[in-house]
């Protein structure tokens, strides 16, 4: 078992929960950056309902802020296996609203074709592709830090 100095001639062991606390904060800045590219992507939508897009598309993209909103605040909520599923159904969110937007950009969507030189579209490229990554890395983190403590789990039982 490692050792840490804790005071002046003290040698005190170094406990699995305090050896991973370093990864639980790395954990949490990825969740609060997972949340902060959610709610960009949201602010974003929202934006352009209030400039312009309106009928359909426009309460498609008002669905999508308020779902960036929920995502966003169950990402920096929930924790655990909760936290897991939050952060796989934000990933999925995040691709899905990206693959509409690539689709709508080559062969068009639901009769919509959008252009690279329309408000806010290289912005939006670039927040969701990025968002993306990071919330598959959020996914990593967290998986292994509860396959970490599960297996922490079992060691103290035995």
């Amino acid at each position: 078992m490692a050792m840490k100095s804790e005071g002046v001639g003290s040698r005190v062991p170094v406990s699995a929960a305090n050896a991973g606390h370093g990864a639980l904060r790395s954990v949490m800045a990825w969740q609060v950056l997972s949340a902060l590219l959610l709610l960009a992507m949201g602010a974003i939508h929202l934006y352009l309902v209030f400039n312009g897009v309106g009928g359909t598309l426009g309460r498609l993209f008002v669905l999508n802020a308020v779902g960036g909103l929920v995502l966003a605040i169950a990402i920096v909520v929930l924790r655990g296996r909760l936290l897991l599923v939050a952060s796989v159904l934000s990933t999925l969110f995040m691709a899905g609203t990206l693959l509409a937007l690539v689709l709508a950009l080559t062969v068009g969507l639901f009769g919509i074709h959008e252009v690279l030189s329309y408000q806010l579209v290289p912005t939006t490229l670039v927040v969701e592709s990025i968002g993306t990554i990071v919330l598959v890395v959020t996914i990593a983190l967290v998986s292994r830090t509860l396959r970490g403590s599960r297996g922490q789990s079992r060691r103290i039982r035995i």
